[in-house]
């Protein structure tokens, strides 16, 4: 099995970017390093925090960083897991995915480009 570098991202959707963007920048004491109409992100001593407007996100995903996307897909689903969201670039050659467990949770899962 490969190993995860960690949870390093979280997106969080929300309705209004505008009224969200103020209190996360309160929660993390920092200003968005990326704004967008479609994305804010803050990045908060390493940790990866974006707000995703207009989304079918139900709650907050947890994007898990690994080395070998594929690979990891492979194990988790080998594993009982079920691929929702095939692998696609989101920009930079940044790959996300994501899958669910056996209760319907779903665990996300990023592969930086190398």
């Amino acid at each position: 099995m490969t190993s995860t570098q960690g949870a390093k991202t979280i997106l969080h959707p929300v309705t209004d970017l505008a009224k969200a963007k103020p209190v996360y920048a309160a929660l993390l004491g920092v200003e968005p390093m990326a704004d967008s109409p479609y994305y804010v992100g803050f990045d908060a001593e390493g940790q990866q925090i974006g707000l995703v407007p207009n989304s079918d996100m139900t709650a907050p995903i947890a994007y898990w960083h690994v080395g070998d996307i594929e690979a990891k897909i492979q194990e988790i689903t080998a594993a009982g897991g079920t691929l929702k969201d095939a692998p696609k670039d989101v920009g930079g050659g940044r790959l996300v995915a994501t899958l669910t467990d056996p209760d319907g949770n779903i665990l996300g899962i990023l592969q930086d480009p190398s």
